[in-house]
């Protein structure tokens, strides 16, 4: 497809048109394939005047699920659209949805209207599915923060909706959307594989609380590049069940970092494996890479400013205010490689390795890593128990 056709066909997308022209004959006297079919919103009934349009929604899902071949779903641009709580569910008919989000969704505003507490957007047992188009998804946080535990904790831990959830979705692109001041978490993927998160751009206030990023659970083969994560938690967050997971170009601050964990909580059994973190930039952050528990890890081409836990892998680590008690039994954390990291701690101590009596870190290597103090602007320290260190290079600072 020529770029002036690409051009045209965007257009009107963006515009609502519908782009068939099935009528049109070629010269030799045949009809052309169709062109994919595309479900406005507008047309099911949205009208973007501050009034609920789910049900407009649903009705465009349904009507593209039911489809066969590639479909378009469009929320035209400069347009301001308000959902309730949705599922978009499969499996569906087409071959290819394609999601164009050009204008803006808003969560309802009114918590109690929300049945189900734990999630506002869905999308769950979908194949090839795309969700695009340069447009916002805004989770109305401010609504929900204060009535957080973590805000007062004299309240109850109701928790709050995730943003934007893929529950068993397969060959999932979500690219070029701007997801902003989330309930909870902005974006997770559930039991998903063969996934792409690219080109996004994920904010929300630094004293937001649980607004994690982008948060893997139990998904296979995901793919998260060149995005923007500025949060009240972590950046990116991988738990129990994913296997290889690569983030790469990833800026990330203020927040918590990128996580690998909690896992194994309440002596649950846990597994993450096969992950990579390459060329990011982490400001401001809490923690930078490996806090967690979890095999086959590697940390690479990180730039860290100011953060404070440049280096951590914590087998005590607990979400509560007081201390954390020392694990009798953990997850074993083995083969992490911290390779090509440099840049500024907050903090004196800028790596970090508490690990397990019963159950030690194995195979932590560190190579070419130069952090130094940002108070002092001199070299820096490490505070290491129970872990198996392998140096190479020029690293600093050592555990002793």
């Amino acid at each position: 497809m020529s770029s002036n056709v690409y051009y045209e066909t965007n257009r009107q997308h963006q515009h609502g048109h519908n782009t068939r022209n099935s009528h049109l004959k070629n010269r030799h006297g045949y009809a052309p394939r169709s062109s994919p079919r595309s479900f406005n919103v507008n047309t099911f009934g949205a009208k973007a005047n501050g009034n609920d349009d789910s049900k407009a929604f649903m009705k465009a899902w349904e009507a593209a699920c039911s489809s066969t071949g590639i479909v378009y779903i469009v929320a035209p641009k400069n347009r301001d659209y308000m959902l309730k709580a949705v599922t978009f569910s499969g499996p569906c008919k087409s071959s290819l949805i394609i999601f164009k989000i050009y204008g803006r969704i808003e969560a309802w505003e009114n918590p109690s209207d929300y049945k189900e507490r734990r999630h506002w957007i869905v999308f769950e047992n979908v194949n090839n599915l795309r969700v695009e188009g340069g447009g916002r998804i805004d989770g109305n946080g401010h609504i929900w923060w204060p009535k957080s535990c973590k805000i007062n904790p004299q309240l109850p831990c109701l928790g709050a909706p995730t943003a934007v959830t893929f529950v068993e979705c397969n060959n999932l692109r979500v690219s070029n959307i701007r997801l902003e001041n989330a309930q909870q978490m902005h974006l997770t993927f559930q039991d998903c594989k063969n996934v792409k998160a690219l080109n996004l751009m994920v904010t929300s206030p630094a004293d937001s609380p649980n607004t994690d990023g982008i948060h893997v659970s139990g998904t296979q083969n995901i793919l998260i590049q060149d995005s923007i994560v500025r949060t009240g938690d972590d950046c990116i967050s991988i738990v129990s069940g994913s296997e290889n997971v690569r983030a790469t170009g990833i800026t990330c601050g203020p927040g918590h970092g990128i996580s690998i964990g909690s896992l194994g909580e309440d002596n649950s059994e846990a597994y993450v494996s096969n992950v990579v973190v390459n060329k990011a930039t982490l400001i401001g952050t809490t923690n930078g890479g490996g806090h967690g528990m979890a095999k086959n890890i590697i940390f690479q081409d990180i730039i860290m400013k100011n953060v404070t836990n440049p280096i951590i892998i914590n087998q005590d680590y607990c979400d509560r205010v007081e201390a954390c008690p020392e694990q009798k039994s953990a997850v074993q954390v083995s083969n992490v490689l911290y390779k090509n990291i440099q840049g500024t701690s907050s903090r004196p101590i800028a790596v970090k390795f508490v690990c397990s009596k019963n159950i030690p870190c194995r195979g932590i290597s560190m190579q070419n890593v130069k952090l130094v103090d940002q108070t002092q602007q001199d070299v820096s320290k490490a505070s290491c128990s129970n872990v198996k260190l392998d140096t190479r290079g020029n690293v600093s600072p050592l555990c002793t």
